[in-house]
């Protein structure tokens, strides 16, 4: 067997389908177009709309090397040699065309033939009642019977959901040899091992099970084959693990040059430098395809990631940012056929960058947590660290265990492993209920029916604004009608339409539909399955199928959201040229009113950056540039520079937008003829909504007009309300605001030292035994500042054991908490944090902080007695526990 390096593997593969017949789609998006799923998880996901008669495929056989990402088994990744994030499979599928015989026979000859792998190291697995599969491998293949395995449903067979599609399937297994088994005496294939490794699974979908469990023939019988990239590769390149490969070495080999580390030397470090090649793959492809870091679904999945790349390099001693050190590594590997990273790379280096000094941060305060729990446990004669302390570390501040036990060892701490495992393993369960593939939410629907039949919908919009047409369906409620009444509301397809469906950010066209019969009003248009739908009411008349009807589009309205599309054309080059090539457009919402704009840039911009992003679009609206419309393929589009939007789908033939060489874009929305028809575009508020991720939205034309006038008339006003002119209102404005700070200031001193005067008539003390003092006190209509400030004055007593305060300000409907402690207090073991998280439940409500200062409060102000009564006991329980 000839060594071929990962790119060849791919290359290979792809190259021997296509020789077969094959269609080769590139790599699908990381995100589906599946609402049960958050990543693409496997190579038939892209193409589930087939399997389940949903849509009608272009091309009977495919192949693909897709980009997939699981996260079910996080835990697992570089403590086994198969375990990844992001891995690419290889996949041949058909429908209706080919089936067992050529997926086997065609299969074997890939594998034996191209890849050169030993026919006599191969047993294949197949479903205990599949006789056609058995005689395929045995007569055709001549694989010998005892290496031919029959299994039962739980191994050989194949369910997209409780109903629908689904089949037997055949497993390919490769006998990597005696030195790879587990050394039990029952080792033989079926075992976990990796020595009778699974290569590749060939599902045959040829039922249909009913909702009683009866399997029925399908009409069309289908292929779906999954075949691990990384996994061949360990094959033909004859390592023991995916991670020895060229797919993985140069990044564990700059890992382990930045920890100083030797791989296979030590276990601890060779986790660590896998677990940061397999995770910066998946967090630079998870970027490149438009996802951001955030706190939930897939931004949080994103997240998580790359926290935990950069927990692993703590462990090797790297403890700068250093992730994007591996990007040059990802991308000489990868970026042929995945052009995306180099297109993206920019925004790739930046989000990183961003994301990973800001978890350095929190790992600071998970630093400061373990060293208050392990001073804690010492002063109270315990060396071993809780368990459940262990997780919240892990499952709050991104400390995985190894991390942990390692500070605690140099404490002399043990950890309480199991508490931790019971903890991990409750959380893996919630983890694997929602990541793993659920059963199937695609179905069939009206719409995919009259596609079926229709087709899509010919739009006529990009010449014109009106047009005759012939209805071609009307909809109530989810299902065809014969007609829509006058005062009902429903939805029509038309055959053509000028209307433009809501699709790339741009909201649908709003008109009318008329006829010598008919008078109906679309209040919206939208894209469903390559249908146009319009949202209608009918005004007068009644509206029926084969009928035709003027469409007339709400020229005006469609006009401003035009100008409004064009200025984010125009705001999109701009924010790139005055910030940098990181940015790139993550959302937009063009309506007629203004337009939204999401992109990516890791910090607020500064006024002057603002008005430098206005005037490069206003003086490319003055130069009234015409647009310029070219239809062509996505390579050559992508080799022109033009910018493509992340999560957009595109045909192979695109639409691409060009104003002169400012910009070039693909885009199939409305556009001005002419930039200077946009009239004066103003930014109105530049905001964040995402880690790394910042919002503009503008105003143009009319809007803009209006807009300047009303700003005018307000700095009018409020002129002559404060007797100055335009040049010096800023000046007077701020003389008026420290003016009013004083006093306030003044007003505030004078509050908190008459309540300081007869404080210690409403303050409550206790005292523990070796252990900090306590205090706690209410009183009304207090701020939490001015708490605070109360919190501070008593901490300044400098009591010898410590101090723990806990304050509450009363108001009719709320109660406001303050929770403070000292540097003596917190070394015993106070926590602010917990104190008012638990006090905060006690009212209904909810708080938190760190162990020295922490702020909460709830509604049931009838429960505070409650809360003081049990404050002792929380200091106690925290210093004894």
């Amino acid at each position: 067997m000839q060594w071929r390096s990962g790119k060849e593997v791919r290359s290979k593969f792809i190259d021997f389908w296509v020789s077969k017949g094959s269609k080769h789609y590139p790599s699908f998006s990381l995100i589906p177009d599946d609402p049960s799923l958050l990543f693409t998880i496997a190579g038939m996901v892209p193409f589930k709309p087939y399997y389940l008669g949903i849509e009608k495929p272009e091309t009977p056989r495919a192949v693909t090397s897709q980009k997939c990402v699981r996260t079910n088994d996080i835990e697992n990744v570089g403590r086994t040699a198969r375990h990844h994030t992001f891995f690419e499979m290889l996949g041949n599928f058909a429908w209706g065309d080919y089936f067992k015989k050529e997926s086997i026979t065609w299969g074997w000859e890939f594998l034996t033939e191209v890849m050169g792998l030993e026919a006599d190291r191969m047993s294949v697995t197949i479903y205990e009642e599949d006789e056609e599969a058995y005689d395929v491998w045995r007569r055709l293949v001549g694989v010998p019977d005892e290496r031919i395995f029959r299994f039962g449903r739980d191994g050989n067979f194949w369910f997209m959901g409780a109903q629908g599609p689904c089949g037997p399937c055949s497993e390919i297994m490769y006998d990597q040899g005696p030195e790879f088994s587990c050394g039990r005496p029952e080792c033989a294939v079926g075992c976990d091992c990796d020595r009778y490794l699974e290569i590749w699974n060939l599902v045959f979908t040829q039922f249909d099970l009913q909702k009683d469990g009866t399997l029925v023939p399908l009409p069309k019988k289908n292929i779906d084959t999954g075949m691990g990239l990384e996994r061949l590769t360990s094959i033909v390149q004859r390592v023991k693990t995916d991670f020895e490969t060229d797919l993985f070495m140069p990044m564990i080999e700059r890992a382990c040059a930045m920890g100083g580390a030797r791989y296979g030397h030590d276990p601890r470090s060779d986790l660590a430098v896998r677990v940061i090649a397999d995770h910066i793959r998946s967090v630079a492809f998870m970027i490149a395809d438009g996802i951001l870091p955030s706190n939930e679904g897939r931004g949080y999945v994103l997240r998580r990631l790359l926290r935990r790349a950069v927990r692993f390099g703590r462990l090797l001693g790297v403890y700068r940012p250093f992730l994007t050190d591996f990007l040059p590594d990802v991308i000489d590997l990868m970026a042929d056929p995945y052009r995306e990273l180099t297109d993206n790379r920019l925004t790739i280096e930046q989000i990183i960058s961003v994301e990973e000094k800001r978890f350095g941060r929190t790992l600071e305060q998970g630093t400061d947590l373990l060293d208050g729990e392990t001073s804690r446990l010492k002063a109270a004669g315990r060396t071993e660290l809780p368990g459940d302390v262990a997780f919240e570390l892990y499952d709050t501040y991104g400390f995985p265990l190894e991390l942990t036990a390692e500070i605690a060892e140099e404490k002399g701490f043990t950890v309480d492993t199991a508490g931790f495992d019971c903890a991990m393993e409750a959380q893996r369960e919630r983890a694997r209920a929602s990541s793993k593939q659920k059963r199937s939410e695609m179905t069939g629907d009206v719409y995919s029916e009259l596609h079926e039949e229709l087709g899509d919908t010919e739009f006529t919009g990009y010449g014109s604004s009106e047009g005759l047409s012939v209805v071609a369906a009307v909809i109530v409620n989810g299902e065809t009608a014969g007609a829509l009444e006058e005062g009902q509301e429903g939805e029509v397809i038309l055959r053509s339409t000028p209307f433009y469906g809501e699709k790339g950010g741009q909201v649908g066209d709003t008109g009318f539909l008329s006829s010598d019969t008919v008078r109906a009003k679309v209040l919206d248009a939208v894209i469903q399955r390559g249908l146009t739908v319009h949202r209608v009411k009918v005004l007068s008349g009644r509206i029926a199928p084969l009928e035709s009807v003027k469409a007339e589009v709400d020229v005006e309205r469609r006009n401003a959201i035009k100008r409004n599309h064009t200025a984010t054309h125009l705001l999109h080059e701009a924010l790139g040229r005055v910030l940098g090539g990181h940015v790139r457009q993550a959302g937009s919402l063009v309506g007629e009113g203004s337009l939204r704009f999401d992109y990516t840039h890791f910090e607020p911009l500064t006024r002057e950056q603002l008005l430098s992003v206005e005037m490069e679009v206003n003086s490319r609206i003055l130069d009234n540039t015409p647009l310029e419309v070219e239809h062509t393929d996505m390579e050559s589009a992508r080799e022109a520079g033009a910018k493509a939007l992340f999560d957009e789908k595109y045909e192979d033939v695109v639409r691409v937008v060009s104003i002169s060489d400012f910009s070039a874009e693909l885009c199939g929305g409305l556009h001005v003829a002419a930039t200077g028809e946009i009239g004066p575009f103003k930014i109105i508020r530049e905001e964040g909504i995402g880690s790394g991720t910042r919002r503009i939205t503008a105003v143009t034309g009319l809007v803009a007009l209006r807009m300047f006038q009303k700003m005018w008339r307000f700095v009018a006003e409020i002129s002559g309300m404060l007797s100055a002119d335009e040049d010096t209102i800023l000046e007077r404005v701020e003389h008026l605001q420290a003016e009013v700070k004083a006093l306030r200031r003044a007003r505030d001193a004078e509050k908190l030292n008459a309540i300081s005067a007869g404080l210690q008539e409403r303050l409550h003390w206790f005292a523990l035994k070796d252990g900090p003092e306590g205090v706690y006190g209410a009183f009304e209509g207090l701020s939490a500042d001015e708490l605070r400030e109360l919190g501070d004055r008593m901490k300044n007593s400098r009591r010898e054991g410590g101090l723990a305060v806990l304050l509450a300000s009363k108001t009719d409907s709320n109660v406001i908490l303050v929770a403070m402690a000292d540097d003596k207090a917190v070394k015993a073991g106070v926590s602010a944090g917990k104190i008012v998280k638990e006090a905060s439940s006690m009212l209904g409500g909810g708080g938190g902080g760190r162990p020295n200062m922490a702020q909460g409060g709830g509604k049931d102000v009838h429960a505070l007695p409650k809360v003081f009564a049990a404050f002792q006991s929380m200091v106690e329980g925290q210093i004894r526990r």
